[in-house]
């Protein structure tokens, strides 16, 4: 019988990997796990945490502007941006700290490098090699930026948090999660933001119309948004950055921030040499029970780009735990489900989603009904903003389940994480219809929509 010197051996010690290599441990399993950079990952340390810091930072300005309608007088604070970065890296500070401390808890032997295959049960971390009966790849992903005359100029979300000097004139490329978020935090912040959109909406994917409501309400809040365009070349000039677009216009601004996507971290992970099948987009390829093309070695997260965000990954760290060292005593195995995944956009107002758009259901389900609802929250009664709140409700006539559930507004993401549960439950529009609203509150209105919209 062969022996080696790991039952597991986790690549990335991002939220998954952690997971999975703290879980396995305290199920009796010899586990390391390998990381080159910050313990944490993407989320802690350049994504998810820092930039939900930085969207309350955002908030504020438009709060004591809006304090004015409740009888608060006087000038409003003014951001010291240098204050928000230390305060924000002493808090990541102290996440991977925490991080740190679970693995050694658990009894998980952290090694310092960069991990690379050689074979099916081998890893090579600075030099030294390690067996593993088992390997997980949790590497996720990275910011991709494409070539272009000046694309040197550009930078990706990894540097937003650290930016010197703040900047008062910011280009945001691309439409989705990131480019939106980080467009309304500047913007929120006191930077003139333009974003740029090569397609005809934001947020490819969402409901047709969150996406026309959101790009609204930024508009309206002060971000300029161009669509249908791209850049062709960026160039450093005394004024600043001389950015020419694709339809002729020009730009001058001090950063450009480059959000167009993320792809799969797999450069020099040794995957080809392990024999470890990829797709065209470099994304490792997984069956349902997150195993590669090499039986002993799995993957999870982003590596593999099925649905990039951190608490899929953790789901599906404890599938693969689970399924190699057994569930926890009592409880059955875990499975993974991709359906009515709920989400959030930290835009400014929030986006709040799970189940499908209004076009994903007439599609799977046929015949479906539509409730919605577009309002202003009590709050900007006095506040005096214009910013509205958009509510919607997909129902299969079938069934009478609610499929899809879509709010922008602020704290969408809290108010959905909560019908999420009972969506995964199966509630229908008549179990909706039967509960009690907790009044006044935005979230009462999912449970008091009556009317259909008119086809």
């Amino acid at each position: 019988m062969q022996t080696f010197d790991f039952d597991l051996f986790v690549i990335g010690g991002g939220s998954g990997g952690v997971r999975a290599g703290r879980m396995a441990a305290q199920r009796g399993a010899r586990v390391a796990l390998a990381e080159v950079a910050a313990m944490g990952g993407t989320c802690v340390n350049l994504g998810c945490i820092p930039k939900k810091l930085y969207s309350y930072a955002a908030h504020f300005a438009e709060n004591f502007e809006e304090s004015h309608g409740f009888g608060w007088v006087g000038e409003a604070p003014v951001l010291n941006w240098e204050t928000l970065k230390t305060n924000r890296a002493r808090e990541i500070s102290r996440l991977n700290a925490i991080y740190g401390q679970l693995l050694k808890s658990a009894g998980v032997e952290v090694i310092d490098g960069w991990a690379t295959l050689v074979d099916a049960h081998t890893v090579e971390v600075g030099g030294q090699r390690y067996s593993a009966q088992h390997i997980l790849v949790a590497t996720g992903g990275k910011p991709s930026i494409p070539e272009f005359p000046g694309s040197e100029h550009v930078i990706s979300s990894n540097e937003m948090f650290d930016l010197s000097p703040f900047p008062k004139r910011l280009l945001v490329v691309g439409g989705g999660y990131i480019a939106c978020e980080f467009a309304s935090i500047f913007n929120g912040l006191g930077s003139q933001v333009t974003q740029l959109y090569r397609g005809h909406q934001v947020l490819r994917g969402f409901d047709e119309e969150v996406r026309a409501f959101i790009a609204g309400e930024m508009v309206k809040s002060g971000v300029t948004l161009h669509l249908n365009t791209d850049v062709a070349a960026i160039e450093r000039t005394g004024e600043g950055l001389q950015v020419r677009l694709l339809d002729g216009s020009h730009l001058t601004v001090d950063t450009v921030l480059y959000a167009i996507g993320r792809v799969p971290l797999v450069a020099g992970l040794g995957l080809e040499a392990a024999g470890v099948a990829q797709n065209a987009a470099g994304a490792v390829k997984v069956n349902d029970q997150y195993q590669t093309s090499v039986p002993s070695i799995y993957a999870i997260g982003d590596v593999t780009a099925r649905v990039q965000l951190t608490p899929v990954a953790l789901g599906e760290a404890m599938v693969v735990v689970d399924q190699l060292f057994g569930p926890s005593e009592g409880k059955p195995p875990r499975a993974m489900s991709y359906e009515f995944i709920p989400t959030a956009v930290f835009t400014h107002p929030n986006i709040g989603t799970v189940g499908y758009s209004q076009a994903e259901a007439i599609e799977k389900f046929g015949k479906i009904t539509v409730y919605r609802s577009d309002f202003k929250a009590l709050k900007h009664t006095l506040s005096g903003s214009t910013e509205r709140t958009l509510m919607k409700l997909i129902v299969e006539d079938a069934t009478d389940r609610v499929v899809g559930l879509h709010m922008v507004g602020a704290d969408a993401g809290e108010i959905v994480q909560g019908f999420a549960v009972a969506m995964k439950a199966g509630a229908t529009k008549a179990v909706f219809d039967s509960t009690i609203g907790i009044h006044p509150t935005m979230a009462e209105e999912f449970v008091t929509m009556r009317e259909p919209v008119k086809n």
